[in-house]
């Protein structure tokens, strides 16, 4: 096959065709996949912003049983694998799981690292750098939120607090997604696009090899028995039919040589 002008000829086409096929995928799904993964930190960082707009009022009032029970209701919904408040020091206020309470979080980890890898710790990210994804206990990829509380005013006037005004940070929401259908979405979207791009391989490469086909490979097969016929005793007896371009020249020019030939002989 590889000998052969078809083999030559379509296997460079199937492979640059292939790849170009191949490459456009890998593109075209990795560009899907970035802007998922931005619409779910997206989706988490709005999450985070509500959870801190409901819990804003028990906080300013110091009303503890109040907040557990809204961190408490919020850990219950479906896709939130934590819900927990952790104060300037590290150590877990509030959680949707009771015995993380008390627990000192590590300032080392993933989620505080991009605060607090200087002396002087951030006090402000965007978006995407509030975002981390990881793996819990049960081996399911959480996509988790550090949303920074702030403070104000109205918590440095509040008779119950003893916080200074010069202290901007007083604690960091810290909330976790399940990314088990982010995963699923996307699994699906890959199997469609192979099974896509498979078909369009095929497509591609069986209506190129029909082209070369009925276009070349045919009418030089064609011509070669034309040649063959030309070479044999009796030449070409009758004009040839017609070649597509220039195949057409040669044949005729095959014709008139037999022609010579026979009024040689």
């Amino acid at each position: 096959m590889f000998k052969s002008l078809a083999g030559r000829a379509l296997i460079p086409v199937g492979l640059a065709v292939t790849g170009f096929v191949v490459v456009c995928f890998i593109m075209l799904y990795t560009n899907i996949k970035n802007i998922i993964i931005r619409d779910s930190v997206g989706h988490a960082t709005n999450l985070a912003d509500t959870v801190l707009k409901s819990t804003h009022y028990a906080m300013l009032k110091s009303d503890r049983e109040t907040l557990e029970a809204i961190i408490h209701n919020i850990g219950e919904q479906k896709g939130v694998d934590h819900v927990r408040i952790f104060n300037k020091a590290g150590v877990i206020n509030v959680s949707s799981k009771q015995q993380e309470i008390g627990e000192t979080v590590d300032k080392k980890t993933e989620g505080c690292i991009a605060c607090h890898m200087r002396e002087v710790p951030a006090t402000s990210l965007g978006k995407m750098e509030q975002a981390r994804t990881f793996r819990n206990r049960a081996g399911i990829e959480v996509m988790a939120i550090t949303a920074p509380i702030y403070n104000e005013p109205l918590c440095s006037n509040a008779a119950c607090h003893v916080h200074p005004s010069t202290q901007k940070i007083l604690g960091t929401l810290d909330i976790g997604l399940s990314q088990e259908m982010k995963l699923a979405t996307l699994s699906t979207i890959r199997r469609e696009m192979i099974a896509f791009t498979i078909m369009i391989l095929i497509i591609t490469v069986g209506g190129v090899t029909a082209m070369l086909r009925r276009s070349v490979f045919l009418p030089m097969r064609k011509l070669s028995d034309l040649a063959e016929q030309a070479e044999g005793e009796e030449g070409i007896t009758s004009p040839p039919a017609r070649f597509p371009n220039e195949l057409d020249r040669i044949a005729s020019s095959y014709y008139k040589l037999s022609q010579k030939l026979r009024q040689i002989k």
